[in-house]
């Protein structure tokens, strides 16, 4: 158990800092003043979530906690101290100069994210992921590894079809993939199909499963589609009448806004956020910028696809692109600054489509 603080007055405000892990998180308190009062282990449970928190009040009023991990290890106790009136706020590792001046332990990560609050170093609030966004984040999950996996069987299936018979090669080389994987899923070997020393035997045993697993995470991937793409019509709908945004798009957009966008403070935080916000790379009398390469790159790519669609088909962007040519701009330029447009566009959707929720929720 343990120990508990002082007696407390209403002045007497206190600092949580968390360095968290798979199995047990560590966690310091520090008075305003920047004194380290304690430091303790709990378990990844609820109970030893609720055990943390009381630890803390009982040295003083608790509204801060500095959190490392939040979208990750610290998810859940995220969610548990801002269900409890908590302000968390998501802190990064220590830079590593300093861990190399003072060593890294978990008590000093902890005590380091405590003090990035305290000193108002560490600004970024958390995403909720308590909404339809994250349940849409862990559909694409599975949707993303399900493609990976089908991609995978399909490699599989034709490498082992180039060592097989030539007969059963020749057979079925003209063959388009999707037709090679319809005929290799009805392959049969007759009475040699259960000897496990017979090569040709063990090949077609091989095509016939590898054709039917491609099959079976098809039928998967479609069934996970159709519940993104209904998640984000529930969600933000005009997403999708944006030129080159379809559902997988929007998906990702979304869920790096997070189920709470309103935490990013303009469209200018949710450009940087996608990596689409030019950076300052000025020097004595050398005034420039150069690209952005931070960012949350799967929705920097859903920009730049979307950005590529409008330029084939989308006569407003084709036109802007023309204009701006004449005017010696390169296409990387050019490019550069949809994306950037679109990322206003996009935000302002965004945020317009989380108001209108919210107003619909609370009518109900």
């Amino acid at each position: 158990m343990p120990p508990a603080g002082p007696a407390k007055t209403n002045d007497d405000q206190v600092v949580l800092g968390v360095d968290t892990h798979k199995d047990v998180h560590v966690a310091v308190v520090l008075s305003i003043l920047g004194l380290r009062l304690a430091a303790c282990e709990f378990p990844t449970t609820r109970t030893g979530y609720r055990a943390m928190l009381t630890w803390a009040r009982s040295f003083g009023p608790l509204h801060r906690a500095g959190v490392e991990g939040t979208g990750s290890y610290g998810a859940a106790l995220t969610r548990l101290l801002r269900a409890e009136g908590v302000q968390v706020t998501e802190v990064n590792r220590p830079d590593r100069s300093a861990r190399r001046r003072r060593g890294k332990s978990d008590v000093v990560d902890a005590e380091s994210a405590a003090r990035a609050v305290l000193a108002e170093d560490a600004t970024a609030v958390p995403k909720s992921a308590d909404g339809p966004v994250e349940a849409m984040r862990i559909l694409k999950t599975a949707k993303d590894s399900a493609v990976k996996a089908r991609v995978q069987a399909i490699n599989q299936l034709k490498a082992v079809l180039v060592s097989a018979d030539p007969a059963l090669r020749e057979a079925l080389n003209p063959l388009s993939t999707s037709q090679l994987i319809a005929r290799c899923a009805e392959l049969t070997t007759g009475a040699d199909d259960n000897r496990h020393d017979d090569v040709s035997a063990a090949t077609v045993h091989t095509l016939r499963h590898l054709a039917r697993r491609v099959h079976y995470l098809e039928a998967e991937i479609h069934d996970l589609r159709r519940r993104i793409a209904a998640a984000v019509e529930s969600a933000a709908p005009q997403l999708l009448d944006v030129s080159g945004i379809g559902p997988d798009a929007a998906a990702t957009l979304l869920i790096a806004a997070g189920d709470n966008p309103d935490r990013l403070t303009g469209e200018a935080s949710f450009a940087a956020l996608c990596g689409v916000s030019p950076v300052e790379a000025s020097s004595g009398k050398t005034q420039r910028r150069r690209l952005n390469r931070g960012g949350h790159r799967q929705a920097n790519a859903a920009l730049y696809r979307a950005v590529l669609i409008g330029l084939r088909w989308n006569p407003r962007t084709r036109e802007y692109a023309r204009r701006r040519t004449a005017e010696g701009r390169t296409k990387r330029e050019i490019i550069r600054c949809l994306k950037r447009y679109l990322a206003r566009t996009v935000y302002r959707i965004i945020i317009a489509a989380g108001t209108a929720n919210a107003r619909r929720v609370s009518t109900t």
